[in-house]
């Protein structure tokens, strides 16, 4: 962490929303430009969630104010790339707490599995 940030739990930012939840479980392979992500989202979720520009650009805003992601140096091979998009990636913390919110979930689905909810019913 850099000098004078407040080192915070990881929990405090839990639960996170689905939206916020897919776009940092999409950039935990590999660091991703804002139109990749939109793509990466809308393929994880089979289409559940689908990012517009305008929300995907304020989500990423505040998940840098809250130093869960950063702008990223990886880029791929320039032929493959345009020098207009940013890349981001997931801060430590980022991913830390990207596998908190996964624990929790965890914790949830254990819970309704130990309670016989939901699963055979149609």
């Amino acid at each position: 962490m850099k000098k004078g940030r407040p080192i915070r739990d990881a929990r405090s930012f839990l639960p996170l929303t689905p939206r916020v939840f897919q776009v940092m479980l999409a950039l935990a392979p590999k660091p991703l430009h804002g139109y990749a992500l939109i793509q990466e989202v809308s393929r994880l979720t089979e289409g559940l969630i689908v990012l517009r520009t305008g929300t995907l650009y304020l989500l990423l805003r505040r998940l840098r104010q809250q130093h869960l992601i950063e702008v990223s140096g990886d880029r791929p091979h320039e032929d493959e790339d345009d020098d207009r998009r940013i890349y981001y990636s997931l801060t430590d913390l980022g991913r830390t707490v990207v596998e908190a919110e996964v624990q929790r979930l965890r914790t949830v689905v254990a819970v309704v599995r130990r309670q016989g909810l939901f699963w055979g019913k149609s």
